[in-house]
């Protein structure tokens, strides 16, 4: 009998403790509950191969054999005409400076010439008021873009705007005396100048640049048509008659940037379509370029040259350059890599026949519920995947599969207990 006793109080002292372990393991669940949960969000991704090489163009130099006073007639990148004029040469500095006073003086009867046009009609005095805001806007911008050369010309654009307002005040017998007596002295100064100015004209038209690098004789586009990764890594400018130059043209609309790479990068960029060049510096956009040119291997390297054909002018100035080839773009929906899950269902084919499939996807809270929706992975990254619905490319949705439709803004889960489709995650 009294072993009878003992033998009910340890099952009643075990059946306590399983029924304590219960509730405590519920209670550490309840209280402990690991739902975590994140916002998805449409998210872009860029696979790309970062290069350092060199941007060739096809240049002619522009050698200046006289001498006198050099004053470049235009700006960096700007097009010239063929025979267009690139530099004025002035025998001296008393040329240079009754140059100056011509401008001078044309300059002032532009003004008063305007000032003639603005007694005839108000239109003109509101026109020119209303140059004269846009002028000092973009005078604002400059300063604030730290723009200082184009703060200087549109300084002196301003300041001409400025005494033409004030001519228009005035009396036009007294305006058209003035410009006559003007017109006189223009004369007679044109006359002193005679031939003490030369001009140094483009042979053919191209865009000048007045930036002289000792590279325009020794990187030129027929040399990169066969050019190895020893002869770019062993590159050295010709710098032996870089001081008799004004400058140079770039001709055509074609530039290349040569670089060199592993074989399997290059590999990768001849797989790849829609290459986009991103420099480092120099330009604000992305630019896009046709892989041309893949070398024959050294020691596991190769040279490759890439063409573009558009914003030529913004790269007259870059030649040995850091760059990105941007060789893909992923768009989707980024979810934490974590909160991607497979889970096995059982499908039934027409036949009858049953059979389990995997799935991927993302459990999402839908009001209360955790719902689970279908997705195709794009990419995985550092902790974080893209993803898109596998309802993406549906011509026609049902209201159900709506519901399972992963969308930016879903409320994805991270972390639970038991995660299953339909279970109610929030009272």
């Amino acid at each position: 009998m009294k072993e009878r006793t003992l033998g009910t109080k340890l099952l009643l002292a075990l059946v306590t403790l399983g029924v304590l372990a219960y509730f405590i393991m519920q209670a550490v669940r309840y209280f402990g509950d690991p739902l975590t949960t994140t916002v998805a969000y449409q998210y872009e991704v860029e696979l790309s191969t970062a290069l350092s090489g060199y941007v060739v163009r096809d240049e002619l130099v522009l050698p200046d054999d006289t001498n006198g006073l050099l004053q470049q007639q235009r700006s960096e990148g700007e097009r010239v005409s063929d025979g267009g004029t690139v530099a004025l040469v002035y025998a001296d500095q008393a040329s240079l400076d009754l140059q100056e006073q011509i401008r001078s003086l044309q300059t002032q009867i532009e003004q008063l010439q305007y000032a003639e046009e603005a007694a005839l009609g108000a239109e003109v005095t509101l026109r020119l008021d209303t140059q004269i805001l846009q002028s000092i806007r973009d005078y604002r911008r400059a300063l604030a873009a730290d723009r200082l050369d184009t703060a200087e010309d549109v300084g002196t654009e301003l300041r001409s705007l400025v005494m033409k307002r004030d001519y228009s005040h005035a009396d036009t017998a007294d305006v058209s005396a003035q410009l006559a007596e003007l017109q006189s002295q223009l004369s007679s100064l044109r006359a002193q100048a005679g031939s003490s100015v030369r001009r140094i004209t483009a042979p053919e038209a191209g865009l000048y640049s007045a930036v002289m690098d000792g590279y325009e004789t020794v990187l030129t586009p027929e040399i990169l048509e066969s050019v190895t990764p020893s002869q770019l890594d062993g590159l050295e400018p010709d710098e032996s008659g870089l001081p008799n130059h004004v400058g140079k043209l770039v001709l055509g609309d074609t530039w290349y940037y040569a670089a060199t790479l592993s074989e399997d990068e290059a590999q990768t960029l001849e797989e790849s379509r829609n290459l986009k060049l991103r420099f480092a510096k120099g330009v604000g956009r992305d630019l896009d370029v046709e892989l041309t040119y893949v070398s024959e291997a050294e020691n596991g390297q190769v040279a490759v040259v890439f063409q573009g054909d558009t914003y030529l002018s913004e790269l007259t100035l870059l030649r040995q350059q850091s760059a990105e080839v941007i060789r893909r773009t992923i768009t989707g929906i980024r979810v934490p890599e974590e909160a991607v899950r497979v889970r096995e269902r059982t499908v039934t084919d027409e036949d009858g026949t049953e059979s389990v499939v995997s799935e991927t996807g993302i459990y999402c809270i839908v009001g209360m519920e955790a719902r689970f929706k279908p997705v195709d992975v794009l990419y995985s990254g550092d902790g974080f995947a893209l993803v898109r619905s596998t309802l993406e490319d549906a011509e026609e949705v049902t209201s159900t599969q709506e519901q399972i439709r992963l969308r930016a803004g879903d409320e994805v889960i991270i972390t639970a207990y038991d995660l299953y489709d339909g279970k109610a995650v929030r009272s």
